[in-house]
């Protein structure tokens, strides 16, 4: 009987998608949660007039001010939060060769 291994019928909400252009890209940081963790930065993204924080190990994202960019989010009573290893450069097929 393997498989699934939720309880009830109850069905998992969607994840939400975002694409747009990244208008401003603020990054705060090094964090230390607790020993042992790796330094964390919170990064405070605005697309398309919406805000969204990502948090991340990396110093760097692979993304600028300009580019257009696709991520899955959660909303949450502190704002919108970006899912960890989803945030990427938007490609556009027709420009694409």
């Amino acid at each position: 009987m393997a498989g699934g291994f939720r309880r009830g019928k109850r069905q998992r909400t969607p994840k939400l998608e975002a694409r747009g252009e990244l208008q401003s890209l603020e990054r705060e940081g090094p964090f230390k949660e607790w020993l042992g963790m790796p330094d964390l930065y919170r990064f405070h993204l605005v697309v398309d007039g919406e805000a969204y924080s990502y948090q991340t190990e990396e110093a760097e994202l692979g993304v600028a001010v300009g580019d257009r960019v696709v991520f899955r989010y959660k909303e949450t009573k502190a704002g919108n939060w970006v899912d960890r290893n989803s945030l990427a450069k938007a490609i556009d097929p027709s420009s694409y060769q």
